[in-house]
């Protein structure tokens, strides 16, 4: 009797085991049966692709010893590649707001800062043109003068707080429609630079943070790259590879830039 009971136990618990892979597979299938439905949704409401004219700029560029690029490493955004489309691009830098303060160190390191970051945007200014705007609302790329977030993420399974470690600079996008009529979708980037560190260090991170912003959302897998995926102790300079990368990405469809359907 208990050889037969032990039998029925078993023989049912697979069929719950069965049953629920069943339901689990079912739910799985609508899941993505909806995600489906609301990204062709999302993608109804927003312009369709389409590509915008090569700035004259990287049209006149040419890699003559072909050395490649790193467009593979690219992400797409849910608007598709963060391309710029209205030239020249705005961007506003912070700036000491008086400089008549009694901490002169303090100024002085500002400005510091300040100089070094416009050295960066100076080397990206060779291949897109940009203009500094004293409004940030006006921009479309703001460069702040402050310590990233440290993006504390909460692990559910541990139940502990997983705090990585501090980053010295920081890229992020928003989108956001204009006023016209019909509406344009387009996005701003906010970029954040530690004011602590190395005159060295915040020109390595201008360089890579400002070609995140410019539209290279992704990371090289090479060293000589500025947009190299860590730090280095040998200072990148913008590369060929980086160059051959964003011209790339401007040949590419997004819908940023066109008006809504």
């Amino acid at each position: 009797m208990q050889l037969l009971t032990n039998i029925l136990n078993q023989k049912s618990r697979k069929y719950y085991f069965l049953l629920g892979i069943i339901w689990l597979t079912i739910l799985v299938v609508f899941w993505t049966q909806s995600v489906n439905a609301q990204r062709e949704d999302l993608e109804k409401s927003l312009p369709p692709l389409r590509s915008h004219s090569l700035p004259l700029t990287l049209i006149e560029w040419q890699d003559s010893k072909n050395l490649g690029d790193y467009f593979d490493k690219i992400s797409l955004s849910p608007a598709g590649y963060l391309i710029w489309s209205q030239f020249p691009i705005k961007f506003y830098l912070d700036r000491p707001t008086n400089l008549n303060t009694p901490d002169a160190a303090s100024t002085h390191r500002f400005l510091q800062w300040v100089d070094t970051v416009l050295k960066a945007i100076t080397e990206w200014q060779n291949f897109l043109p940009m203009v500094e705007v004293k409004d940030p609302q006006l921009a479309d790329i703001v460069i702040k003068r402050t310590e990233p977030p440290l993006g504390v993420n909460f692990d559910s399974e541990t139940g502990k707080l997983q705090i990585p470690r501090a980053r010295s600079a920081q890229t992020s996008y928003k989108f956001y429609l204009t006023q016209d009529k019909p509406p344009v979708l387009r996005h701003r980037m906010t970029i954040k630079i530690s004011p602590g560190l190395s005159q060295l260090s915040i020109l390595s991170a201008s360089r890579h943070e400002l070609g995140h912003g410019l539209g290279i959302w992704g990371h090289s897998d090479q060293e000589t790259d500025a947009l190299y995926f860590s730090q280095v102790r040998n200072l990148s300079p913008i590369s060929v590879r980086d160059i051959n990368t964003l011209k790339k990405i401007y040949q590419q469809p997004t819908r940023l830039g066109w008006e809504l359907p």
